[in-house]
């Protein structure tokens, strides 16, 4: 490990590059002849860590071929690198600008190494935006058949919908397949169905959106989920907390059901469940409560590597 933080800002044709302590910089095409010059460029001393942003389809083969070579990388949320820049001060944006505010982010803030299996994440997470996709259209086509009144669209509309429900089946498949050829992803899987409530969707969707879990302390796991409440207060007004940010368009949807499980099925989760509703909280936030329990409780197996039991009575 060195002291010299790269950032690359990653477009369809070209990587801009800019190094620091050193603030040296490169421009090369986005292609394996450009990742080799990247690779001469940064030469034998290394790098502490490569940042980028996620860019779509563009950043995929470079994030492959540097992972292959070794390489620390350093993939963060693009809203998040914006607002690290506005905070600067660089309103400005251009390529070079934005390679350079990337190594400043990253030697600054140390943001988390992608773990090892880069590829095999990337292909889980692509397999499970098409089943959102999915999910959306057998939506959709649900809610039209129910004002559908010709036989021949009605028709179509069934068809639809079991074409959907084979397409679902056949991507969930794909995706036990892939976490069943790496022994680690498998062993989190068992670890998670392990949870009362917790089913194999649930499971491979918080492995696929929140590949951190077991890494991380009780606060910031909340916080990556969208589930830890945002306190409001000045001087001497207090408003009401509320949750936002994290994943929650993803992980939380997957945490409702369950969570609502938990409540009727899973001793603890339910004495807290009904603890909250005494106490006067409205049903909404006692079931988030639970969905932040949830999320705690998979981090903290995940991190002892140990499957759930019941607490002894």
């Amino acid at each position: 490990m060195t002291d010299i933080t790269i950032g690359a800002d990653i477009s369809k044709d070209h990587i801009d590059l800019h190094r620091l302590p050193d603030g040296q910089t490169l421009n090369v095409t986005n292609d394996r002849k450009g990742f080799a010059a990247i690779l001469k460029w940064i030469g034998p001393k290394g790098a502490g860590r490569i940042v980028y942003e996620p860019t779509g389809p563009y950043h995929k083969a470079f994030e492959r071929f540097m992972a292959m070579q070794g390489l620390q990388l350093c993939k963060v949320n693009p809203r998040v690198a914006r607002r690290f820049a506005e905070a600067t001060g660089r309103l400005a944006k251009t390529d070079r600008i934005d390679a350079a505010l990337l190594a400043r982010f990253g030697a600054l803030l140390e943001p988390r190494i992608l773990q090892a299996n880069t590829q095999i994440h990337n292909d889980l997470k692509e397999l499970h935006m098409a089943r959102l996709a999915l999910i959306k259209d057998r939506t959709a086509a649900k809610n039209r058949a129910k004002n559908l009144s010709n036989p021949l669209l009605k028709r179509h509309n069934t068809h639809r919908l079991r074409q959907i429900e084979r397409q679902i089946k056949a991507v969930d498949e794909a995706i036990m397949a892939l976490i069943a050829e790496d022994a680690t992803l498998k062993a989190r899987l068992e670890i998670l169905i392990s949870i009362p409530g917790v089913s194999r969707v649930t499971a491979f969707t918080l492995l696929i959106e929140m590949p951190e879990l077991g890494e991380l302390d009780e606060k910031a796991a909340a916080a990556l989920s969208g589930l830890a409440p945002i306190s409001r207060q000045s001087g001497r007004w207090t408003g009401r907390a509320f949750i936002a940010g994290g994943r929650a368009a993803i992980v939380r949807q997957a945490l409702y059901m369950p969570a609502l499980v938990a409540c009727r099925f899973n001793p603890e989760l339910s004495a807290k469940y009904d603890l909250l509703i005494k106490a006067g909280k409205p049903p909404k936030v006692a079931i988030t409560a639970i969905m932040r329990k949830i999320i705690l409780l998979a981090n903290a197996l995940l991190r002892k590597n140990q499957k759930w039991t019941p607490k002894a009575a």
